[in-house]
């Protein structure tokens, strides 16, 4: 396995993360932040938490969603679903959604397509920690980046977090 990024390394792109959402987003009550269940949550919950510190008084909308039946391969595997919470209307809002890694595009065009279900965003932005680059099957691209990569098809990138893991590690094997 190797390493490409530690938990310092997490903890710094993910204030880069939220600088640059804030940077683009001056104005937060037109702004809702949705991570996608399962592994978006956890960069998605520190992302959140870094805005709302950087933005003393000024309230953010935060939601979580859940995409299991909108995947295109829901037929041929055993995904477990989780909870969607969106507490609030994306209607005429700017959405960012977040996760851990980009790969292919199929989980984002699911989530697209979960999303519409809740109202129609004035626009959709895209936030990951990891972007693998030439690997994409449907042409979607994110708009935050922590990190982009050169991988094989052939090679997994592994996000750990605390959360569900003993520590904060990004590698790839």
């Amino acid at each position: 396995m190797k390493p490409i990024l530690n938990k310092e390394l997490i903890d710094i792109t993910i204030k880069r993360l939220a600088q640059q959402i804030l940077e683009n987003h001056s104005d937060l009550s037109e702004v809702v932040i949705i991570g996608l269940q399962p592994r978006g949550i956890f960069l998605s919950d520190r992302i959140f938490q870094q805005v709302q510190q950087l933005v003393e008084g000024q309230q953010i909308q935060y939601g979580k969603l859940d995409i299991t039946f909108y995947r295109d391969d829901v037929r041929n595997s055993l995904h477990k679903a989780n909870e969607t919470d969106i507490p609030f209307s994306i209607e005429n809002k700017t959405v960012i959604l977040i996760d851990d890694v980009l790969y292919t595009g199929r989980t984002i065009r699911a989530a697209l397509d979960a999303l519409l279900d809740f109202g129609r965003p004035a626009k959709v932005a895209l936030c990951v920690l990891i972007d693998r680059r030439f690997s994409r099957q449907f042409p979607i691209q994110a708009d935050y980046i922590g990190k982009a990569i050169d991988s094989f098809e052939n090679q997994k990138v592994l996000v750990r977090w605390k959360e569900n893991s003993e520590k904060d590690q990004v590698y790839i094997e």
